[in-house]
């Protein structure tokens, strides 16, 4: 009965180490285990970030068109006719017929000029003519006698001939007298001030009661025609060639923009180039007529010009936004069917209205990208969107 007693203590412990080494066991196992799981996840997230997502874009399709040629410059509207209105004779002004700023016609009374004292010329000139008038009958009869005379010898060949002389300076005299009371006419006629042309008067520069004289030079008003009007602008030295080929073979349009170039004023066609060259400036200058039935155009106004010189058939075009600056020069990027976008070196030889002719590197029906570019590289993998279905989406009104 001793042996068994002195046995058990010694059995406990080993149980007790025995269960300490098996719960480091299970602790180091949980440990690692979630050390792998998590590297697993690291491992998968790293995966994830070496493929990006699709980069959006918005693509255009390349187009054939027929492409105009502008050639864009700044002038100046100016009148076609402008006239400053000055009285022929001296004398007060006696009535004012016209408002300042209104439109006058051709023939319209602006100013009364005091008449009388051409009436009172014209009355004289008219009175001297008929004196001289009678003294000719007078002189004429007396040419008759003395002519039957002379044929009976009753008078000398003397005598008439020096009736005759009679007779020849009182006609011119009556001539002269017809002279004069032409010129009292036309004087009297200067009295009554008319407009010379149609267009709209300016800013009244005498008052009712002041006294003009044909000597004055400021005038009574100015009038400028506005339609038509004309707008003169210049262009590039480099351009003559092609302007004066497109004068040749007939009408060349011309726009008239404001000055900002947003908003189209008026059209009308060159009608003017100069005959020489400005060597300060380099540019020609040129003209342009406008129908202006509207007032649009106004003498003085700055306007932005816009000339067609040419109009290309049937032109490779892209948007303008398409047209990248590189180092090694112009390109764009094409979209192809696998929804990658490649860069494309292109060569351009006209711009304008947002719009870009290509003359090598594109074909018509290629996708290129007109927005998102600056995210891209060649091989990019893109979400291509229409640029048509992008401008319709922006337009649309948001739903609240």
């Amino acid at each position: 009965m001793a042996a068994p007693e002195s046995y058990r203590p010694f059995r406990w412990p080993l149980w007790v180490a025995l269960a300490a080494v098996l719960a480091a066991g299970y602790g180091g196992w949980r440990y690692f285990g979630a050390a792998e799981v998590a590297d697993a996840a690291v491992n998968r997230q790293g995966t994830r970030q070496i493929t990006p997502p699709p980069v959006p874009v918005t693509v255009a399709a390349v187009e054939r068109a027929d492409f105009p040629v502008y050639l864009y410059g700044l002038g100046t509207v100016q009148p076609l006719k402008t006239v400053t209105v000055r009285s022929q004779v001296d004398g007060q002004i006696t009535k004012v017929e016209f408002k300042q700023g209104r439109m006058v016609k051709e023939g319209d009374v602006l100013v009364q000029v005091d008449p009388r004292p051409y009436q009172a010329a014209l009355d004289q000139a008219l009175s001297k003519k008929a004196q001289d008038e009678a003294n000719l009958k007078n002189a004429k009869l007396n040419l008759e006698r003395y002519s039957t005379l002379a044929l009976k010898d009753y008078a000398s060949k003397q005598q008439v001939d020096t009736q005759q002389a009679m007779v020849d300076q009182l006609t011119a005299q009556v001539a002269g007298d017809q002279a004069a009371i032409e010129n009292a006419q036309v004087q009297l006629g200067y009295t009554t001030i008319k407009a010379p042309i149609t267009g709209r008067a300016g800013f009244r520069l005498v008052d009712l009661g002041n006294i003009v004289r044909s000597s004055d030079a400021s005038g009574i008003v100015t009038i400028v025609q506005l339609q038509p009007i004309t707008v003169v602008f210049t262009a590039p030295e480099e351009q003559v060639v092609e302007i004066n080929k497109a004068l040749q073979a007939g009408n060349v349009p011309v726009k008239a923009l404001s000055s900002d170039g947003l908003k189209v004023l008026a059209q009308g066609r060159l009608i003017w180039s100069n005959n020489e060259i400005d060597q300060a400036s380099g540019t020609i200058s040129l003209k342009a007529v406008f129908e202006n039935q509207d007032n649009a155009l106004w003498p003085g106004l700055s306007v932005a010009t816009r000339l067609l010189v040419e109009t290309l058939k049937q032109a490779v075009v892209v948007p303008d936004e398409a047209v990248q600056r590189g180092p090694d020069g112009l390109y764009a990027f094409v979209v192809g069917d696998d929804n990658k976008a490649h860069v494309q070196p292109i060569k351009v030889s006209q711009s304008g209205d947002g719009s870009s002719v290509v003359t090598k590197g594109l074909a018509p029906g290629q996708r290129v990208v007109v927005a998102g570019q600056y995210r891209l590289v060649d091989g990019s993998r893109v979400q291509p969107s229409e640029a048509s279905a992008a401008a319709d989406a922006d337009t649309a009104p948001k739903v609240p």
